[in-house]
């Protein structure tokens, strides 16, 4: 089973995905493949927050920018993915060299990653939930990097949601089922 939740920020995606997990394996162990990177203070202070919200039954799997890989785990009985919204971020600023901060964006580094995301997430034989953020519902951004975040997140979310059997929004907090699936 491929789940994505998506939604605003703080509509509650990475709750739901959370219940949605324990539902799916209710002893665990849930690998849940965190993207984010502590680049500053209060991205620190939220990852503590995010990691307090879990028990004993998840199994916490550092991917900043290889999700692929950590698909591969063979101990989880289900996988969150949380969030695809950081990991796109993490490409955009992974650049050519491949390290954070190269300032110039490689649509093929990004290409390749998301190939290989849409292929681990085929070949798993474990349910995984994935979770990103609709960012492309307000205004045009300013500046050509936030364009390019936005069209990249933009086609990677057209891309899962096509491998996904269901896709939930969250609209304050409400699930809104958009694509029902059939498994």
């Amino acid at each position: 089973m491929r789940h994505l939740v998506t939604g605003g920020a703080r509509s509650g995606k990475s709750t739901y995905a959370l219940e949605q997990a324990l539902q799916l394996a209710p002893s665990g162990p849930i690998g849940f493949i965190a993207t984010a990177t502590p680049m500053d203070g209060d991205m620190a202070d939220r990852i503590r927050r995010h990691q307090a919200e879990r028990d004993e039954r998840f199994l916490t799997l550092e991917a900043p920018l290889d999700i692929a890989g950590a698909l591969l785990d063979p101990r989880p009985r289900a996988f969150i993915v949380d969030c695809l919204t950081l990991w796109c971020s993490n490409l955009l600023f992974a650049g050519s060299t491949g390290h954070f901060l190269d300032t110039k964006p490689d649509a093929e580094l990004f290409g390749r990653h998301v190939d290989a995301l849409e292929q681990a997430v085929a070949a798993c034989d474990r349910p995984v939930i994935l979770v990103t953020n609709e960012v492309g519902l307000g205004i045009v951004p300013p500046d050509a990097v936030t364009r390019t975040y936005r069209d990249w997140l933009g086609r990677l979310n057209q891309r899962v949601a096509r491998a996904s059997d269901r896709v939930t929004l969250l609209v304050s907090g409400i699930p809104v089922v958009i694509k029902p699936g059939t498994r």
